[in-house]
């Protein structure tokens, strides 16, 4: 059985997609980062291999997400993508005709505007956490409960709170007031919702054609809450897909299936055993030139494997590394 992999590493979350031929999921998983990027790879990718049935033949792999250089060194990848690419295939993929992305992840949100199955547009907002998984995690934390009970409750508010603040800071000191006047705790939930809706749409969507189909993707489409705002904001409908948490992962392996029917030459992949592998890395600046680039390296019993991170290519010629592919 050919099988295609994708691996999505995040700053808070790292996500694994095997498909088959046929682009159908054989397994997933979704794992915290913790801080430890490598372990967790390597966590995943022993567990994704034991998920898999022991016939197969990993054919392609890509990876994507913020540390997807890392990635792509350790596991052996074919390609490495960016995480507007992955996220709009795969979105293409489930819905065709798709206009409107809408991902809130661990730590940042996007928004990708599709025409014609082709990114068109897209914003990014990677300075403030409003809006992301994180916050949510913090104040569901704060308020004694998992995400799944903030996420219920905050879909059984009412709209009787306005919690005010662009910031999370601000958002986080008027929540703890409104708790202390005695408001009812699912409308605060609700409340903060709203309030991070608005600011996504006015930040990430500010000037963006929000048209219909909408998906929403990424860890926070978990959040009932989110979605129910999110749908009265727009006042249109809003797609979750059954596997939105991976949807970065599924869009890297899609990729790297059609790489692979386009090169048709060996799969990079170093293999599933890798996972019990000691890798270490560094970094250092070069002075080659003024521009003073830090030099990211990963190393396996003393050789560098791959390493990245300058604006030319003086240091992957040294040791080849994993470019990413237009």
């Amino acid at each position: 059985m050919k099988v295609y992999l994708g691996i999505d590493v995040g700053s808070v979350t790292v996500k694994f997609a095997a498909l088959d031929e046929a682009d159908e999921l054989l397994a997933g998983l979704y794992l915290p980062a913790a801080g430890r990027p490598v372990a967790v790879i390597q966590q995943g990718l022993g567990e994704i291999g034991r998920r898999l049935p022991s016939d197969i033949e990993i054919k392609g792999v890509a990876t994507t997400g913020s540390a997807r250089y890392l990635a792509g060194a350790i596991v052996g990848a074919d390609i490495v993508k960016n995480e507007i690419t992955c996220q709009a295939v795969a979105a293409v993929r489930a819905v065709p005709d798709v206009k409107t992305v809408i991902e809130i992840g661990g730590q940042d949100s996007k928004l990708i505007i599709i025409r014609d199955g082709m990114v068109e547009d897209f914003a990014m907002n990677t300075v403030c956490a409003a809006g992301t998984g994180s916050f949510l995690d913090h104040q569901a934390a704060r308020l004694n409960m998992d995400i799944q009970e903030f996420s219920r409750r905050a879909s059984a508010g009412e709209d009787k709170v306005h919690i005010s603040g662009r910031c999370t800071v601000f958002a986080e000191s008027d929540m703890v007031h409104k708790q202390q006047m005695g408001h009812n705790v699912d409308d605060i939930i609700y409340g903060l919702c709203r309030t991070l809706v608005r600011n996504y749409l006015s930040d990430v969507g500010s000037g963006k054609d929000i048209s219909p189909p909408v998906v929403f993707q990424g860890g926070v489409a978990f959040n009932k809450g989110i979605i129910r705002t999110l749908r009265e904001e727009l006042k249109m409908d809003i797609i979750v897909l059954p596997h939105h948490e991976l949807t970065g992962a599924i869009g890297a392996a899609l990729l790297a299936h059609e790489a692979a029917n386009r090169t048709a030459g060996d799969c990079r992949f170093r293999g599933f055993e890798i996972s019990d592998a000691e890798y270490e890395t560094s970094s250092f600046e070069c002075h080659a030139c003024p521009m003073s680039c830090e030099i990211v390296r990963i190393s396996q019993q003393g050789n560098v494997i791959a390493s990245w991170g300058g604006q030319c290519d003086m240091w992957e010629a040294v040791a080849p590394g994993i470019k990413e592919s237009s």
